[in-house]
């Protein structure tokens, strides 16, 4: 038998099978016949759908903000993932842990294990992602020290303070990677009268976005709609305005990190301003976040080895340690 874990994220969905490792990664996003209600492609594919179907077919992403916003549709979606890792290599009636937020609600908590009973688990368990982060960049969370995490993905960012195998303090916010996009697609509709896609305001942020200190040396051309004349059209933008595009909801990550610490217990924060916090997460790859947070936070911030897969390699430890899991 080989057990499983799952990182149903909101932009990707990592599974990691045990004695091979993270065996799938691929983005959260299921393409439909709206007249059919049949699904017509998943992950990769789907994605290089989105923005470019036509009337009748809707590339549409089933998770939202951490959480499922269309049960039907993630149910679909984990069924041809999880069938798809089968025929790599059979097995029966595993045990499934999936990741969900910190601050999921025991209704949604409800509907994901109901989504992963349906796939014919043997037992299924749910573990929090920072939780899961912690375990995935190899901190030691079982001693009665203090460790800090701020996993930033595409719909939540997770700060938690752990300990003694368990969460002691956490936040979790609806401000991600997801929101990082809009928040750059908004700013050059407004500046510059252009509509853009989600791919493209990822593109930019991926190439030249930044938090902090940015440089106005680092331009992209970026195409889209001009709002005005209804044509094509190619603008110039530099670092400094993504930054600028992006300050308010970073900040947000910011102040709800400084709610975790002054809720954190006096012994733990000595742990913490000696330890620092990690940084694990897509989101945490922007450029400029880990010297904000350091010089916000006044501690040393750490950026995980493999950021976009600690909350996966996490399961995978649990996996071979279930006593681990809650």
């Amino acid at each position: 038998m080989k057990d499983i874990g799952i990182d149903l994220g909101t932009a990707n969905i990592l599974i990691y099978v045990k004695g091979q490792g993270i065996v799938l990664n691929e983005p959260s996003v299921v393409a439909i016949d709206t007249e059919t209600k049949r699904p017509l492609a998943f992950g990769v594919e789907a994605q290089d759908m989105l923005g470019k179907t036509p009337f009748k077919v809707r590339a549409i992403k089933p998770m939202k903000d951490g959480v499922i916003a269309d049960f039907e549709i993630t149910e679909l979606m984990l069924d041809y993932f999880v069938n798809k890792v089968k025929a790599r290599g059979l097995f029966k009636k595993p045990r499934i842990i999936i990741c969900c937020p910190a601050d999921t609600t025991p209704v949604e908590k409800n509907a994901i294990r109901e989504a992963a009973e349906r796939l014919g688990a043997k037992k299924v368990f749910l573990e929090e992602e920072p939780k899961a982060a912690a375990i995935g960049v190899g901190l030691d969370i079982s001693k009665p020290n203090g460790n800090m995490v701020i996993d930033i993905g595409g719909g939540t960012t997770d700060i938690a303070i752990l300990s003694l195998g368990g969460i002691v303090v956490s936040k979790s916010l609806k401000v991600a990677g997801n929101v990082f996009d809009n928040d750059i697609k908004d700013y050059i509709k407004e500046k510059y009268h252009l509509l853009i896609g989600d791919k493209t305001a990822q593109n930019i942020k991926h190439e030249i976005g930044s938090v902090y200190n940015s440089s106005q040396d680092e331009e992209i051309e970026v195409r889209g709609r001009d709002l005005e004349t209804g044509l094509p059209s190619i603008i110039t933008i530099n670092s400094l305005e993504i930054e600028e595009a992006l300050q308010e909801d970073v900040f947000k990550i910011v102040a709800g990190a400084k709610v975790v610490l002054e809720d954190t217990p006096p012994e733990l924060s000595a742990d913490i301003i000696e330890n620092g916090a990690i940084l694990t997460g897509g989101g945490s790859l922007i450029a400029g976040l880990k010297e904000l947070l350091e010089d916000e936070l006044q501690i040393p911030i750490y950026l995980a080895e493999s950021p976009l897969t600690s909350v996966a390699e996490g399961t995978g430890i649990m996996l071979d340690n279930l006593y681990l899991i809650d």
